[in-house]
């Protein structure tokens, strides 16, 4: 194993000036991240310097055999926390040969609406709060339970310490190293309510690079857990019964929001994702209804509700930002399998573009 290792490791740099892209794109499902590798012929920072890719559609659920071929275009680039040197990830996005974005290209529509002259000018910054949950690999049960069996009750495991309370701590830690080496803005990370649930923090972010930026910590935490022999679970309600669900609390917060006057700003947001709850709802992650149930720190699926300091709420407003008189608001609706790219552009179209 240590050849292996060494192999694993070596440094190219030495002997030549090629490096390795390893493209990345969204499968089928929406939720499967699916990835492959080319050599460059040497370093690249700029995204529209790499060529486009193809991929078998086929095989992912994108295209049918008899027209399989899909076309990746990079979009973001970061630096591979796993090969290291001059390797880079590549954050892609899937488009047919004509040059029309497949249906689970959720990428490109959240570009118009980030490219549009009104979003601009807010400069819209994100927070996302991404829950997950490991799992043992055979069994599909949470690392740290007794196979079958569940441990004590909710209240100690919450940034909880100790071998009885903090399962798969070394995923965790190793995944927040490997985000900070990829550039990806990572804000920080926490044991959740349910053991073996963890979250990871990404943002601020602006804009598009919000969505970029999840979707590539998600595939390094794939990436990781396949490493250590484990499995990460999105599912929203992971386990039944009273223990907490999976979600992606969203914060967001507009230029006019951070200005003096924000608060109020804030308050018409709020108003307008209230008329559009169903909208939001219905983008906002499969199986969303298992977790919403006004319980475990959420608000029922049909109920729109926003409060200061409120984690039963639909929509929650922090203390600091009520005494400031401006800052952000938390949407914390979105389920933990959703899509940044769609929660992220939607929040800023229904509370920048649509007119009630």
């Amino acid at each position: 194993m240590s050849l292996l290792n060494d192999l694993i490791n070596l440094n190219l740099s030495d002997v030549t000036e090629k490096s390795i892209a390893e493209y990345i794109w969204i499968g089928g499902s929406g939720m499967d991240l699916r990835s492959k590798a080319r050599t460059i012929s040497g370093p690249v920072s700029d995204p529209s310097k790499l060529p486009k890719w193809n991929y078998d559609g086929s095989s992912t659920g994108q295209a049918p055999g008899e027209d399989s071929e899909v076309i990746l275009y990079p979009q973001s680039i970061f630096p591979d926390p796993f090969r290291r040197g001059n390797h880079i990830l590549v954050m892609c996005d899937a488009y047919t040969p004509d040059g029309e974005p497949i249906p689970t290209n959720k990428r490109h529509n959240a570009a118009k609406i980030f490219s549009h002259p009104d979003v601009v000018a807010e400069e819209p910054w994100y927070g996302i709060e991404q829950e997950y949950t490991l799992l043992q690999k055979d069994v599909k049960w949470p690392v740290g339970w007794p196979v079958g069996g569940f441990p004590g009750p909710q209240g100690p495991y919450y940034c909880g310490i100790g071998a009885d309370k903090a399962f798969g701590r070394d995923i965790v830690d190793a995944h927040y190293k490997a985000c900070l080496y990829a550039g990806v803005n990572i804000s920080g990370i926490n044991g959740e309510v349910m053991p073996a649930q963890w979250e990871f923090q990404v943002g601020p972010s602006v804009g598009i690079s919000a969505g970029d930026q999840l979707w590539v910590a998600r595939y390094i935490l794939e990436r990781i857990t396949e490493i250590a022999g484990v499995v990460v679970s999105f599912d929203p309600k992971p386990i039944q019964g009273d223990w907490n669900g999976a979600g992606a609390h969203t914060n967001y917060s507009t230029k006019s929001m951070r200005e003096d006057g924000g608060y109020e700003v804030i308050k018409k947001a709020i108003e307008k994702l209230g008329l559009r709850h169903k909208e939001h709802i219905a983008a906002y992650g499969e199986g969303n209804e298992r977790r919403l149930t006004g319980k475990h720190e959420t608000a029922d699926i049909n109920t729109f509700l926003w409060g200061v300091a409120n984690r039963g709420a639909s929509i929650r407003v922090g203390r600091d930002t009520e005494r400031a008189g401006k800052g952000y608001f938390e949407d914390r609706r979105p389920a933990s399998n959703m899509d940044p790219y769609v929660v992220t552009s939607m929040i800023a179209e229904t509370s920048i573009l649509w007119k009630p």
